[in-house]
């Protein structure tokens, strides 16, 4: 699989970026993309079901994205938010290169790509989506999620996609047990063998 090594902070095999042309918020967007990265050939079907199901995000403030690959989520965000600030995240460095690329490509200057550390840690974010990466195994999972969630602004949310054979009901069962009572965790729908997840923080 060309992209094996995507949770690799340097994956192995050349840096060598090719054309890529997907649609996002209603049009076609000419990008980039490189091996080395998650679902480097398009929008995987996780991320398009959490794109066409999620209701918009906040228009202002900081929104983020956990794990943003080449960039689908954290610019479509950008696209439909404007005048918020979205940060995107991922453990792969050539991600990170790709997304900040990628929003310069599309004139987006309210895009920020870096790995975790580089995020301020006392941002807090009235939007999160993420196609979480599950596949990186439950103990880092549950790590990257509690890094990441407790960081809701009062009443913002974060919104999850999961496929379901990979443990969307269980995960939602532990979100619910594993955050503080000021969180709500639900399940808003199921498309396609995902479910989307719905982790909101109380307004006070």
């Amino acid at each position: 699989m060309e992209s094996a090594h995507y949770f690799s902070a340097q994956p192995a095999g050349p840096f060598t970026r090719k054309p890529l042309t997907v649609e996002l918020a209603g049009e076609t967007r000419r990008l980039q993309t490189s091996s080395g990265i998650f679902s480097p050939d398009g929008i995987d079907k996780g991320t398009a079901v959490l794109l066409a199901d999620v209701p918009a995000p906040s228009p202002q403030g900081n929104l983020l994205d956990i794990g943003c690959g080449w960039g689908p989520i954290a610019l479509t965000m950008a696209l439909r938010a404007p005048h918020a600030q979205v940060y995107a995240v991922d453990v792969n460095e050539r991600c990170v290169a790709l997304t900040n690329e990628n929003a310069g490509l599309l004139g987006l200057s309210n895009v920020t790509a870096s790995l975790p550390d580089g995020v301020d840690p006392g941002l807090r974010f009235d939007t999160i989506w993420s196609n979480p990466p599950i596949r990186i195994g439950k103990d880092e999972l549950h790590s990257l999620l509690l890094l990441w969630l407790p960081r809701l602004a009062p009443g913002g949310s974060a919104w999850l996609v999961v496929q379901k054979n990979l443990g969307s009901d269980s995960l939602q069962r532990w979100l619910a047990g594993e955050l503080d009572k000021s969180f709500t965790v639900t399940r808003e729908s199921t498309s396609k063998s995902f479910r989307i997840l719905r982790v909101r923080k109380a307004s006070r």
